[in-house]
């Protein structure tokens, strides 16, 4: 048994790091952190090899993420999903706050500003921030400015305005699709400028939004192309 143990000690901490990497489970992290302080180092190591982290069913708060965001240097997707997901809240002791509740990650334009100084987020391609209820446009433009790589956005459920519109469609030209589920506080001005200047956009989410029928037809005009979600909305527009 102590040969044994010995073998593992001579594993170097890349080779260790690499191997965590591969381990999607938090809670399995978690235990192997414990191991000893090498594993620690090497299971610390393993998130800057990420290429995607999710939050989701984590009730965690913003230095908390913004640590572990701070050190995925290769990351390209990041899950901030705030829904409740009982099978994901698990006990995390990596440097996380973590404990069951209605609601996940809970993040506010504090956690944004922190995670934007990442070095990784110029190369970010997918974020989502669905269902944060406690970030306001502050926060998004602070991010969305600085993650010009950006293809696919979720920020549905929040309580961003056109500010937040304007900010993407100067900041993210490669933007493909984006969800505004339930934003009710964007305008038609602000889809109308987004649509015009993020030109590779492919879908639009706007379940939701108050804006009149006259608004979506304005947007075809601009991208004939553009699909327009959900697909009942587009059955509402007249037929030219």
């Amino acid at each position: 048994m102590a040969g044994a143990e010995a073998e593992i000690d001579r594993l170097p901490v890349d080779l260790l790091a690499h191997i965590f990497s591969l381990i999607p489970s938090f809670r399995d992290l978690a235990q192997a952190s414990g191991v000893c302080r090498k594993w620690k180092r090497a299971v610390e190591q393993s998130f800057a090899r990420k290429q995607s982290l999710s939050f989701a069913g984590w009730k965690v708060d913003d230095s908390s993420v913004a640590r572990l965001v701070l050190s995925a240097y290769n990351l390209k997707e990041l899950d901030m999903y705030s829904f409740f997901s009982e099978h994901r809240v698990l006990f995390l002791n990596l440097s996380l706050n973590c404990s069951r509740s209605c609601w996940g990650c809970q993040i506010t334009d504090e956690g944004l500003y922190m995670i934007s100084s990442a070095k990784c987020v110029g190369n970010l391609m997918s974020i989502s921030l669905w269902g944060m209820a406690g970030i306001t446009d502050n926060g998004v433009i602070q991010l969305v400015s600085k993650s010009t790589s950006l293809q696919h956005l979720n920020i549905g459920g929040t309580f961003i305005t056109d500010e937040s519109l304007f900010a993407i469609a100067n900041s993210c030209p490669h933007l493909k699709s984006i969800v505004l589920w339930s934003c009710r506080h964007v305008t038609e001005n602000g889809l109308v400028t987004l649509v015009d200047n993020c030109r590779k956009l492919e879908s639009i989410t706007v379940w939701g939004i108050r804006v009149p029928v006259d608004c979506f037809i304005s947007l075809l005009s601009i991208s004939p192309a553009l699909q327009i979600k959900p697909l009942t909305l587009l059955h509402s527009l007249p037929v030219s």
